[in-house]
């Protein structure tokens, strides 16, 4: 996983500037010039309004008593495409304004679920801790977290009541 951040992270800004250069040739050096800094100011206007939308609609959850996990992942993708959106570039403005479509940051959030549900092990059961109090209505969720890479399972899986 940390060869492929690295990779991004060489990759991205030279496909980037190749881009930008090619539109240069073509087109002139002003217009990529004005897209990106377009781009950007819009991109930053229309994060800034979503994220404070996504915020009021955290609070809201938190207020009646619900737990706002989507809300707080769309929270955590209009964050993220902001970064992409004042990143220089073509490919990142598409991915960011792809983020701050409702419907289009569904899939993502959707496909994230997906990733992250296989990636975690959760088991229903009784206490597992001897210092644990228990009575009938007690319900203890136990979670373990899984390695990929070499497929060990942490040996101490912590224990939260509901």
């Amino acid at each position: 996983m940390l060869g492929l951040l690295i990779l991004l992270f060489i990759a991205v800004p030279f496909v980037e500037l190749a881009i930008l250069l090619s539109l240069a040739d073509h087109i002139g050096w002003l217009p990529p010039l004005v897209l990106v800094v377009l781009t950007g100011v819009v991109g930053a206007s229309l994060a800034r309004r979503q994220g404070i939308q996504t915020l009021a609609r955290i609070q809201g959850q938190v207020n009646s008593g619900k737990f706002p996990s989507t809300e707080l992942a769309d929270a955590g993708m209009i964050l993220f495409a902001g970064a992409l959106l004042l990143t220089p570039g073509i490919l990142t403005d598409l991915f960011g304004f792809s983020l701050l479509v409702p419907p289009i940051r569904g899939l993502y959030r959707r496909g994230l679920a997906k990733y992250f549900r296989g990636q975690v092990q959760v088991r229903y059961g009784t206490g597992f801790s001897p210092d644990a109090e228990e009575t009938d209505n007690d319900k203890i969720l136990e979670a373990e977290v899984i390695s990929r890479r070499n497929d060990s399972v942490d040996s101490e899986p912590s224990a939260r009541k509901s």
